[in-house]
């Protein structure tokens, strides 16, 4: 459908818009170059339509607002985000546009290609898009920022998407662009894909915190002005230009707080922070503006007294992700405390639009900054082994790259950073592949430790070599970094390779010595006579000297119709029972039949919860709740096998559930709690268990139930109870 003449009307308005937002656009030379991608890639989306009607070219010129606006990137990257989807969708090649706009913004645009191919087996798309889309930011890490742009758009417009791909897209975001956003240092961006995919996989939960948030605005704007006038007076009274603010958190992160607590919204107490910037001129040194934020740290700890444990010194030691900023707790005017942020105007641009932030501020246009080399050349250093399948590189990768970091010192006092959580081999081979080769212990603060050591931030390390070392297969278990991984699996490799070749040349050589001529099938009777279940396993063996080369004369002079084991083969029979539902989409509950699926032990959903399917490999489904991290988890790596669930009826089965009822005990309590529940005409109690401690008491009760609803019923009814304080649902309860 072409465009018509009010979509083209705007379209071109979109052109003037981008270009007054694009701060890096500045000579005719830049204003060309959008331009021309601009009219190519809007003619070339001309006829191609969004799924909510919309014109398709509304997109990559959304896109492109948020890498000028946003993110702050210059003409070549805008340009490769009006074009980012031109060589997938239209019949423009990457060779046209390298004709066109030359090889930088072609190979840009190549690496933000979707590809269809190379995959693993069991790997799902989304994963290898994810491991490409980083193989190509160890070249040029623009192409990462223009994907969390894409992937910020998409979810801006994922209400015109069905719900089952609504589920897979959250799931995928949170997973991985999320975390990638907040590594990238993009903060905003990271926030707004959380708060998105909250809407979308729990709207009535991301609703109701939003309705608090409004509620309580008035009261906490008032407490924000009334924590911030003694601030301002005594910055203004030191001649200190600056702009303070409260900023509230996120939706997400304080849902996240809710779960991870169990309390409810009105218990989270630091629901904002108070944030200083001070503005400095642009030959502003770093260390000055650093000793400028300890400076207004001891002016406001000279107003409010400040919490000792929660300093958080990201000035002396910035993040990975280029951050920098001074925070501390205080207590407020009310006994509340309140995080205090501290930053100059450049901290400030960094912590808001990320790494790409640093071109601002480099010495050359030929360099970048060093945070930004150390990602690079971490993710080259997850990208390097191309043995390993999609899935598993995708595990050592977030392990790897989304971690916060602790530093260590050498014997000569040099600092190292490393992940949270690495051991005395992951720092080995930080500091060198060979030491890592190599290493059999070390010395952590003079105290000899294994291999398997985790190192915490402040232990001193002395690495332990030796020549007869060689890396062992165990030292997978615990290493943690890529680097360490990938170097452990690299060198295992080599080792197989040449076990490999001893292995064959030393069965060649023993076949030729007894002169025999062996065929196909005595050959594979041979190898499967060890367990080999190839030629390569068996000619390792034979290298490794698992299987004894004397040993092999005697299986080899033997006849082979008497030697070789049988095997059993095992037959899948066709599993009976009802077709799923013509909309391979939607899964359809119903109390006929209950065969064709099962509930998640993980979760324990029932009805009335908000749920997805996972489809097995055994084409049954299982249920999980929408807000399970294991559905999350199987929804990043394989969303084609998440589907859409409905419950038709829910009245002949029943669900067994746990609730934990907190309260100071009184006389009858008990008697009062069970009356309650025997009142409620669709609950039954399977077992209740009370304790007492010093006038508190303490009850698990195991209850089946037909619905959700029922269960908040009954909640409602039992929290009424003089005595009662708490109810909550215990979500992962061992249900049988």
């Amino acid at each position: 459908m072409s465009l018509t003449k009010e979509e083209i009307i705007w379209i071109e308005e979109q052109f003037d818009e981008l270009v007054k937002v694009s701060k890096r656009v500045k000579s005719d030379e830049d204003k060309d170059l959008v331009r021309r991608a601009f009219d190519l890639a809007n003619e070339a989306h001309s006829k191609m339509r969004r799924k909510s009607g919309e014109p398709y070219f509304s997109h990559p010129i959304a896109v492109a607002r948020i890498v000028a606006e946003e993110i702050g990137l210059g003409p070549k990257s805008i340009a490769s985000a009006l074009l980012h989807d031109v060589v997938e969708d239209t019949d423009y090649t990457l060779v046209d546009i390298e004709r066109l706009f030359g090889t930088t913004i072609a190979g840009m645009i190549d690496g933000l290609t979707k590809i269809s191919n190379v995959l693993d087996k069991d790997a799902s798309l989304q994963v290898e898009n994810f491991r490409k889309m980083l193989m190509t930011m160890s070249q040029d890490v623009r192409v990462i920022f223009i994907k969390l742009a894409d992937r910020l758009h998409n979810m801006r417009t994922l209400d015109s998407m069905p719900e089952y791909k609504q589920v897979k897209i959250c799931s995928e975001t949170v997973y991985l662009y999320a975390p990638l956003a907040h590594r990238l240092g993009l903060y905003s961006i990271k926030t707004e894909l959380e708060d998105l995919a909250l809407k979308y996989e729990h709207p009535l939960i991301y609703r109701e915190i939003e309705r608090k948030f409004k509620e309580t605005e008035q009261e906490r704007a008032k407490y924000i002005d009334e924590i911030i006038d003694p601030l301002k007076k005594v910055l203004e009274n030191e001649g200190i230009k600056f702009t303070i603010k409260g900023r509230l958190k996120s939706i997400y992160s304080i849902w996240n707080k809710m779960q991870n607590k169990g309390v409810p919204f009105e218990e989270i107490y630091d629901l904002f922070a108070i944030r200083i910037v001070f503005d400095h001129p642009d030959n502003y040194e770093d260390k000055q503006a650093r000793s400028q934020c300890y400076q207004i740290m001891a002016l406001i700890t000279d107003i409010y007294p400040h919490h000792e444990q929660r300093i958080r010194d990201w000035v002396k030691n910035p993040k990975a992700n280029g951050y920098e900023a001074l925070h501390i707790t205080v207590m407020g005017p009310r006994g509340q405390w309140v995080e205090v942020q501290i930053r100059s105007r450049k901290m400030d641009d960094i912590a808001e639009k990320g790494l790409a932030s640093h071109w601002k501020y480099k010495t050359n246009d030929g360099g970048s900054s060093g945070s930004l080399d150390v990602l690079i050349n971490t993710l080259q250093n997850s990208l390097s082994n191309n043995q390993v399948d999609s899935l598993a590189f995708l595990d050592d990768f977030k392990l790897n790259i989304f971690t916060t970091e602790v530093y260590v010192f050498t014997p000569k006092g040099e600092i190292k950073k490393i992940p949270k959580g690495s051991t005395v081999i992951d720092l080995a081979y930080e500091i060198h592949t060979e030491i890592g080769n190599t290493a059999i212990a070390a010395k952590v603060n003079h105290k000899l430790q294994p291999l398997s050591h985790v190192l915490h931030s402040g232990d001193q390390v002395e690495i332990l070599t030796s020549s007869k070392q060689a890396p062992k297969r165990e030292w997978l278990s615990f290493a943690i970094t890529t680097k360490a991984k990938s170097k452990i699996k690299s060198s295992l490799k080599e080792e197989r390779l040449h076990n490999i070749e001893k292995g064959q040349e030393m069965f060649i050589q023993k076949v030729h010595d007894l002169s025999l001529n062996l065929n196909h099938k005595t050959f594979k009777e041979l190898r499967q006579s060890y367990n080999a279940p190839n030629k390569e396993e068996f000619y390792r063996k034979i290298g490794t000297g698992a299987i004894q080369i004397d040993d092999l004369e005697k299986h080899l002079l033997k006849g082979s119709t008497n030697i070789f084991a049988k095997y059993w083969r095992l037959t899948l029979g066709k599993q009976k029972g009802k077709k799923q539902k013509k909309d391979k989409n939607t899964f359809v509950i119903d109390d006929v039949d209950n065969q064709r699926f099962t509930l998640a032990t993980c979760c324990n959903p029932i009805p009335g919860d908000e749920v997805a399917g996972y489809v097995n490999p055994n084409n049954s489904v299982i249920i999980h709740k929408k807000s399970c991290s294991i559905l999350h988890n199987l929804a990043a790596k394989q969303g084609e096998k998440i589907i859409s669930v409905k419950w038709t009826s829910y009245k002949l089965l029943s669900f067994l559930v746990t609730i934990k009822v907190e309260g100071v005990d009184q006389i009858g309590i008990v008697y009062n709690i069970t009356k309650a529940i025997s009142q409620e005409a669709d609950v039954n109690i399977k077992a209740i268990s009370i304790e007492t401690n010093d006038g508190v008491f303490y009850g698990e009760i195991k209850l089946y139930v037909h619905h959700a609803q029922d269960l908040e019923d009954l909640i409602a009814r039992i929290i009424r109870i003089k005595g009662v304080n708490k109810v909550t649902r215990i979500e992962e309860s061992e249900n049988e």
